[in-house]
């Protein structure tokens, strides 16, 4: 018999009280001072190496780190270190870890090798105390709590902000957020608040409990949000769940798109939802179950998680926060239990 969800119901709704923890003047200061040193040092390329949840913030962080910085910025492969023993030259990087838990042992070797090459290392958890802050030259403290659930949720949206206010700040230069940015972003708990009020997502979940599984698609910052989707739906219904970009969706998986697999687009007001206009217009064609995140309804889709219009790149703060509880809401019209999904720990060790 599943459990209320009792755990992640409450995680979930904290985040707008983590937002606001983390928008706090000396959470703010903090970060700031790591973004100065970091805008000193002047790396040539950005690394991010993480791994599960954490993997899709440090994805939309290397979305900000390019478009924001005009810096190369990409993923790491943990095993070319781990596994096969690889030293790449880091010497002009900067490589940052981000992980939930800070406890990954290969997540901290990688940040261990890439600081004796010469990189200058950041670790972005929610543990302070951890090895992977340990093994870093510089560390930022999410400061999400504790989380109750094994699914990741107020430590994935935490993650988010601490790295849209570590980018941001790099770009000031001396870590400082221009007001306006501030301005923007103190609105964001009401926000969060107002998104978690809509009944919609809990109303859905009736209609895809016998789904057997499901597309997630988005473009630019939207993508990270439509792949926690999918992982979030997989690790508590147990419901198979593909993501794509948009443009990955039309290069042949849309094929397998009709009424019969519900997709998930994530369709923000920005360029990269203009960028998915022609995306949703071809999933209508082929009748597509289409449900729609964003704050524009968009005609022909069979429902809509709403979202209030903000600049795109603190679109995926508000975008995810709907998804996670259509699939706390899923997983228990499913008869499952979304704080303890089986076969998960809160921690993994990979190496």
């Amino acid at each position: 018999m599943a459990q209320s969800g009792a755990g992640m119901a409450a995680d979930i709704a904290e985040q707008p009280e983590g937002y606001a923890r983390l928008l706090e003047p000396a959470s703010i200061a903090a970060i700031a001072q790591v973004a100065a040193v970091i805008a000193e040092r002047r790396p040539r390329h950005v690394v991010f190496t993480a791994r599960g949840t954490s993997d899709h913030a440090a994805l939309y962080a290397a979305y900000l780190t390019e478009i924001r910085l005009g810096l190369p910025a990409g993923l790491a492969s943990p095993s070319t270190i781990t596994v096969f023993g690889a030293r790449p030259d880091l010497s002009e990087a900067l490589v940052v870890g981000v992980s939930q838990s800070g406890g990954s042992p290969d997540l901290t070797e990688v940040l261990r090798v890439a600081r004796s090459a010469g990189a200058l290392t950041l670790a972005v958890t929610n543990a302070p105390d951890s090895p992977l802050t340990q093994a870093a030259e510089l560390a930022v403290d999410v400061a999400a709590g504790h989380e109750r659930a094994v699914a990741a949720t107020k430590t994935y949206t935490a993650e988010l902000l601490a790295l849209l206010l570590l980018v941001e700040g790099i770009r000031a230069g001396n870590g400082v957020l221009p007001a306006e940015e501030r301005a923007a972003l103190e609105t964001l708990p009401e926000l969060a608040s107002r998104t978690l009020a809509d009944p919609v997502p809990g109303q859905l979940a009736p209609r895809y409990r016998f789904a057997d599984r499901m597309v997630t698609t988005g473009r630019g910052y939207a993508y990270p949000t439509a792949r926690e989707a999918a992982l979030k739906l997989m690790e508590t219904s147990y419901l198979p769940a593909l993501a794509f970009s948009g443009a990955d969706l039309l290069h042949g998986p849309l094929a397998m798109t009709d009424p019969d697999v519900p997709v998930l687009a994530v369709v923000g007001a920005g360029l990269g939802g203009a960028a998915m206009r022609d995306v949703v217009s071809r999933l209508g064609e082929r009748g597509a179950d289409l449900v729609v995140v964003g704050p524009t309804e968009i005609g022909g889709a069979a429902a809509h998680l709403t979202v209030p219009e903000v600049d795109e790149r603190y679109a995926p703060l508000l975008d995810i926060l709907p998804v996670q509880r259509l699939a706390l809401a899923l997983a228990l019209a499913r008869g499952e239990d979304p704080d303890a999904p089986r076969g998960l720990n809160k921690v993994t060790a990979t190496l």
